[in-house]
């Protein structure tokens, strides 16, 4: 793609207003121009010499004091939380108790300093209006770009690595190995338990339909993933013996029926959790799953049991596909989930909660 030269200013200017990276330079320079402008007002040569860059000073930081709330306190607060009259509200009246409190200053604390006729006040007044005025509205308006821009950046990057997750998913979606020994147990329990065939066939179908069908939707219910995650779990659990398999949850099932969450986003747990429960000597193991709904928060639980013998790392343990799930909570939670995975000697457990 070529960019023409004012493509190009256009995006220097757009990276220096929300680059991390220029944070500094862009506070440095604003206090510059902000300073200049100050600089550049009459209100303080109304003061004897001896006291005018006292005056300056004081205006100067106090109003620098209100912009500064406003961006970062005010602004992500109210303004971002939709809050809009609130935030205009809280804006005025921060601005009118500021204003309010220099001139009152002026009237008390530095009376003995002034040489001009208490009439200027207004003219002070009014001029810091005028400066407050474009400065808020401007810093507003940079805080708003940047949070657009970072949304985007969050939008497409979580759009590209959901795409990559679904190639990968479409070229491991039917495993040949796992699909070929459950056809060679069908074709066991034919001959042994016909009804239990029957039943094998059914969940091999149920999840083969979630895989292809239900896994292309932005959002599932929450029952649909639970009902995948039993079905893989007990599809394996015909394959091996001695081997314990439980999903439960406590929360009401009208409320199970209503929530959405991101297809497979507990699959990866799930899948390490069978994989490293094997016993090689066909000892008893299981695989625990706990899901439920408190506080507006999904709580998910997964245990499995472990060999004491057979040494993994919590790196090893859920490889590319945990890196993988981790950084799309990431994407789709910021700083609101909370994931964490521990080890004993038995078992490993992973606690994962995110936002409904």
């Amino acid at each position: 793609m070529r960019y023409n030269h004012k493509d190009i200013k256009e995006m220097i200017v757009i990276d220096f207003l929300i680059d991390r990276k220029f944070r500094v330079l862009r506070h440095f320079l604003f206090l510059l121009f902000f300073f200049l402008l100050m600089y550049n007002a009459r209100f303080w040569h109304d003061f004897k010499p001896e006291y005018e860059y006292m005056i300056l000073f004081f205006v100067y930081v106090s109003l620098l004091i209100m912009i500064y709330i406003n961006i970062y306190i005010l602004v992500p607060l109210f303004f971002f939380k939709t809050h809009y009259l609130l935030y205009l509200a809280l804006l005025i009246i921060m601005g009118v108790a500021g204003l309010n409190l220099i001139g009152f200053c002026f009237t008390t604390v530095f009376s003995d300093y002034r040489i001009a006729d208490p009439i200027d006040d207004k003219r002070g007044m009014y001029e810091g209006v005028l400066m407050c005025l474009p400065i808020i509205l401007m810093s507003t308006t940079v805080r708003l770009l940047q949070k657009w821009t970072n949304d985007n950046k969050r939008i497409v990057e979580l759009d590209n690595l959901t795409l990559n997750m679904e190639l990968k998913e479409l070229r491991n979606q039917i495993n040949p190995h796992f699909l070929f020994n459950m056809l060679n147990n069908v074709k066991a329990l034919i001959r042994t338990d016909p009804e239990k065939a029957s039943t094998v066939i059914v969940k091999l179908s149920e999840f083969l339909r979630y895989q292809l069908y239900e896994n292309n939707e932005e959002k599932t219910l929450l029952t649909s993933e639970i009902e995948f995650l039993s079905n893989f779990i007990n599809l394996e659990k015909i394959r091996r013996e001695n081997f314990c398999v439980e999903i439960k949850t406590e929360t009401d099932k009208k409320i199970l029926n209503t929530t959405f969450i991101p297809p497979n986003l507990f699959t990866t747990f799930v899948e390490n959790a069978i994989k490293h429960s094997v016993e090689i000597n066909d000892n008893p193991s299981f695989v625990h799953i706990n899901i439920e709904i408190k506080d507006k928060n999904l709580l998910f639980v997964c245990t499995n049991s472990r060999n004491p013998n057979y040494s993994i790392s919590n790196e090893n343990y859920g490889g590319l596909g945990l890196a993988n799930i981790k950084r799309r909570l990431e994407l789709l939670y910021q700083d609101k989930f909370d994931l964490n995975i521990n080890s004993t000697d038995q078992e490993y457990i992973v606690n994962l909660s995110i936002p409904l």
